[in-house]
């Protein structure tokens, strides 16, 4: 008899990374500038100006790296391919240099019996293809399915998950909306144009692989919040739709039911009409898929605005929701990680939960999941007790959810390894292999050990 928490026998344990994020070698292997290089090389854009030039030296050290994988029993490895590198004008014929560095990859990879993941897209689009206009045109969406048929033709006698598209969300709000992430814009309508031919994209890609190899697995990563009033008053709970509209509703619906949510295109009719939809596009966004992936780190927890009262600057247009910029953000004074984001495990039973009570049954997913804390090396040793306690939390969150019925059928920690965090630079460490940046040297904190022992129990001990 044990109070051991056993998942499903074929639960795939994995861990998640991005290519701009731990790549490095830049300009190597005939790869060209993505956006992300862009960005990051413009002053002022980035944490202490870092940029993803070197970042993990994956690009050189990815047998190393992959070693340590085996060390730790991962079962599966989801990274990123860079578009840029694959395909670096973003159109015409495959780079061989760069495909070879994926072959040989995913060929080691499956020499250790771990199975490779692929994301086409984890948000470094290159940059002829945003001087052309960018994810707000149409033509983007056509060129990332040429590039998704380009990367399966190569790469798809070897992989059988395909992830298209990587929280869309944040390419389309945080990239053309705040202007916080790359290409770095700040227009409402092109942000909402943004995302919806990011997932005109997806569709297209799902159907350009599926019409070749229809046995893969297929699907798309969404980052989903839990979204709760600060009270329970009508402003505080229209504040709350408002948000769960545009983070989750925004993707969710046009993906697995076809159409836009009728009250979140209600609130954007200031930002935009919807006449960049066309007839056929919600049959092609919503081509069935074998997966969904979810990435969650956190809660929303909002208010209506205080009238008379400016919000804080912050929150202020440029915004990352685009017709609801009014909406606060609360604070609860819960336990936080680095990133300041709030750790609510319960908060991930309740999305898993939802998507599968009010969608279509797909198996799902946890694509990425983890936290970033300040770590200390200290004799050689990273004693990660945060990350350990945060990654036990919401493990007992999807055994809760596997529990009542939710089809959950793996789980990739974030992050691998510590990588450049994007506008944070190399200021945040989310992995569970520290990496120090000076000299490449890899050291497994103490997650990483009990991760490893998570994976070769199939559980989590009692508490």
């Amino acid at each position: 008899m044990t109070n051991e928490l056993i998942f499903p026998s074929t639960f795939l344990w994995g861990a998640a990374t991005a290519a701009y994020q731990i790549e490095g070698g830049a300009t190597e292997g005939g790869r060209t500038p993505s956006i992300w290089d862009t960005f990051s090389h413009t002053p002022g854009l980035t944490k202490l100006g870092h940029t993803g030039d070197v970042a993990c030296d994956h690009y050189h050290r990815f047998r190393e790296d992959i070693k340590l994988m085996a060390e730790m029993g991962l079962k599966s490895y989801r990274f990123s391919l860079s578009w840029p590198r694959i395909q670096p004008n973003g159109s015409g014929r495959a780079n061989p240099e760069g495909v070879d560095f994926y072959q040989r990859l995913i060929d080691d990879l499956l020499e250790h019996d771990i199975e490779p993941w692929v994301t086409l897209y984890h948000w470094d689009l290159p940059q002829p293809l945003q001087d052309a206009g960018g994810w707000p045109a149409r033509d983007t969406a056509e060129r990332f399915a040429e590039y998704a048929a380009l990367s399966h033709h190569v790469l798809g006698d070897r992989v059988r998950y395909w992830t298209t598209l990587n929280e869309p969300w944040c390419s389309a709000f945080l990239g053309y909306g705040s202007g916080a992430h790359a290409p770095g814009l700040s227009d409402a309508e092109a942000a909402v144009k943004a995302g919806h031919h990011l997932m005109l994209g997806h569709g297209l890609a799902v159907q350009a692989i599926r019409d070749v190899r229809p046995e893969h697995e297929l699907g798309i990563t969404l980052n989903l919040y839990a979204v709760s009033p600060q009270q329970d008053t009508p402003v505080d709970v229209d504040a709350a739709r408002r948000i769960d509209g545009l983070a989750n509703r925004f993707f969710l619906d046009p993906i697995l039911r076809g159409e836009y949510p009728a009250d979140v295109v209600e609130d954007l009719a200031k930002v935009t009409d919807f006449g960049h939809v066309r007839d056929g596009d919600m049959e092609i966004i919503s081509s069935p898929l074998s997966v969904l992936g979810i990435n969650y780190y956190s809660r929303h927890v909002v208010a209506a605005p205080v009238e008379g009262v400016e919000p804080e600057p912050y929150w202020r247009a440029p915004s990352n929701w685009p017709g609801s910029e009014q909406v606060r953000f609360v604070t609860r004074g819960v336990p936080v990680t680095d990133m300041n984001w709030e750790i609510d495990a319960p908060g991930l039973v309740e999305v898993l939960e939802r998507v599968h009570r009010e969608y279509p049954e797909v198996p799902l997913y946890i694509t990425e999941n983890g936290a970033a804390f300040v770590d200390e090396v200290v004799d050689g040793e990273v004693d990660d007790v945060d990350r350990v306690a945060y990654f036990d939390a919401h493990l007992r969150a999807c055994h809760t959810a596997i529990e009542a019925g939710v089809p959950l059928r793996g789980y990739f920690a974030w992050s691998l390894m510590d990588n450049f965090e994007w506008a944070w630079g190399y200021t945040k460490r989310f992995g569970m292999i520290h990496v120090d940046y000076d000299t490449q040297l890899r050291t497994p904190k103490s997650s990483a050990r009990w991760y490893a022992d998570v994976i070769r129990r199939n559980g989590l001990a009692a508490q």
